[in-house]
């Protein structure tokens, strides 16, 4: 079975990027097709071999994508397949786009219904001037990802709550295989060492991660926050934080890992599709503090849902969750928590039922399985139509 990979663009490293290391354990062989790539803010990829776009070659568009929005869907058009029997493209915006012939099996891995225009348009064009401006640009892309999200030949989504996503926006059916987290990476300390301060992880450019609130909220707790990542507003989020605030910038994984163990918790102020630091957060053996939305409800354990679930092995208490999703709650939820109320133990076996060998092992068969129903359905239609 001859295997090829597509993601969005190779210029960065986030969840997405843990699942294609993931995906190359099981077809090692299989290339990666993607619109822009630059090996500098990509590291991990070079275990890879990257087929970029004709896109790669206009300027600023390996650092700066979101300036050519417009040729992303022509960029993932103009691939070929025609050497492959499968194709799985991981995305949360054009990469489903590719065209494929009949006998090319294409699975489409859905991160989310492209966010920006989609669920999370009023969070990238509150400026209602911008949003003016960029009406026709999101009328035609709208109108280009509802067309491209039939192509897939199956979906699969990364949870519940993108499940939903796309039958709501593309009106497609999926199953969930939840994305994998290295529980053989993310380790609990022999002796606990916990330290006074509070953690967030996150990319620093995109407003929906909503950093600021955090950044808010201990302004006023007055708290120890380290903030572990890089981004275009860094800067602005820098101007915001009083002194008891602390930027770390990116960071190796081993290094991560010593601030993931010694926290007193991870603060998630966002909705996310899933969210991988929320299980990176527990494989390490600390509890979260998460906005009680998307899909932190389907990986997190909060004390009520403990209580509703007494005597049920690994239904310990892995978390806080605050709503609504403000400052103020934020600050209240922080003063509740008590980080002797939660066993790192708890939190890693809750991780491990995300581990990298199970998310391999499930999506491994279901390619495969859906894969020999396609070629069974395409020989009974070759041998209808003769």
């Amino acid at each position: 079975m001859r295997v090829a990979l597509v993601y969005d663009r190779v210029n960065k490293i986030g969840g997405a990027e843990r699942v294609l290391e993931a995906l190359h354990q099981i077809w090692p062989k299989a290339p990666l097709f993607t619109a822009v790539y630059y090996p500098k803010t990509a590291p991990w990829a070079k275990k890879f071999k990257v087929i970029p776009s004709f896109l790669n070659k206009f300027p600023f568009a390996k650092k700066r994508h979101e300036a050519y929005p417009y040729l992303m869907p022509l960029a993932f058009e103009s691939f070929s397949f025609d050497e492959y029997d499968v194709v799985i493209s991981v995305t949360s915006e054009a990469a489903k786009g590719i065209i494929t012939k009949p006998k090319t099996f294409h699975i489409c891995y859905c991160l989310t219904p492209t966010r920006y225009l989609w669920s999370g348009y009023q969070d990238y064009f509150q400026n209602k001037g911008f949003r003016f401006l960029t009406t026709p640009i999101v009328t035609y892309l709208r109108s280009w990802d509802k067309i491209a999200a039939q192509r897939p030949d199956v979906f699969l989504a990364i949870s519940e709550n993108v499940k939903r996503r796309i039958r709501k926006y593309y009106n497609r059916n999926s199953n969930v295989i939840y994305p994998p987290v290295d529980t053989k990476k993310w380790q609990v300390l022999e002796k606990e060492e916990i330290e006074d301060y509070f953690l967030l992880v996150s990319r620093l450019d995109f407003g929906y991660k909503k950093v600021d609130l955090a950044i808010e909220a201990f302004n006023q707790l007055g708290l120890p926050l380290k903030i572990i990542g890089t981004g275009s507003q860094m800067r602005n989020l820098k101007r915001k934080a009083q002194k008891n605030i602390e930027f770390l910038g990116q960071l190796t994984d081993k290094q991560l890992l010593g601030y993931y163990q010694r926290c007193q918790a991870v603060i998630f102020p966002q909705e996310e599709d899933f969210g991988l630091v929320l299980l990176e957060t527990q494989a390490s053996g600390r509890p979260v503090i998460a906005f009680r939305k998307g899909g932190a409800l389907e990986t997190v354990i909060d004390p009520a849902k403990s209580r509703r679930n007494v005597g049920i092995a690994g239904q310990e208490a892995t978390g806080l969750f605050f709503t609504p999703q403000t400052p103020r709650a934020l600050v209240r939820a922080v003063k509740q928590f008590d980080a002797s109320q939660f066993k790192p133990q708890a939190c890693r076996q809750n991780a491990e039922k995300f581990s990298q060998e199970s998310f391999k092992k499930e999506f491994k068969k279901t390619v495969e399985e859906k894969w020999k129903k396609h070629q069974k359905t395409s020989t009974s239609s070759f041998l209808q139509a003769g």
